[in-house]
């Protein structure tokens, strides 16, 4: 809980300083909001490692083929990118930009899915009498 109330007053932090610094710099607002961004998700990383050992549970259990976590991780990775990137295409103004990163993003997922929905259908088909 000590790590959120630190993310929060970054995040406090950051802002107040790009309302001060936008009237007078407005590229400098920019990069303040973005290095206060990655400030947060260097935060979010300690959390990592106990997100990996779940997932490494579920999957040692279940059985289920191992490439599959990979595959997992690197959706989840660009939806946080891709909603990170959007959000600071949406700061600077560039709304439509921002809305084709998140359009990107949700293709390059879906397209990323396809084994995972393979692999569910080929169990369920497995699981189904002949």
């Amino acid at each position: 809980m000590d790590t959120f109330y630190k993310i929060i007053a970054i995040a406090i932090v950051t802002c107040v300083t790009c309302l001060i610094v936008k009237p007078v710099r407005p590229d400098f607002a920019i990069f303040i909001s973005i290095v206060g961004g990655i400030i947060i998700i260097f935060y979010m990383l300690s959390f990592l490692s106990n997100i990996f050992n779940v997932f490494d549970n579920i999957f040692t259990t279940s059985g289920v083929n191992s490439s599959l976590y990979a595959i997992i991780f690197k959706i989840i990775g660009i939806g946080y990118l891709t909603e990170f990137t959007a959000s600071i295409c949406g700061d600077t103004g560039n709304q439509s930009l921002a809305d084709k990163v998140l359009l990107g993003g949700k293709i390059l997922i879906l397209v990323m899915a396809l084994p995972i929905v393979t692999s569910i259908l080929d169990i369920v088909m497995q699981l189904l009498p002949k």
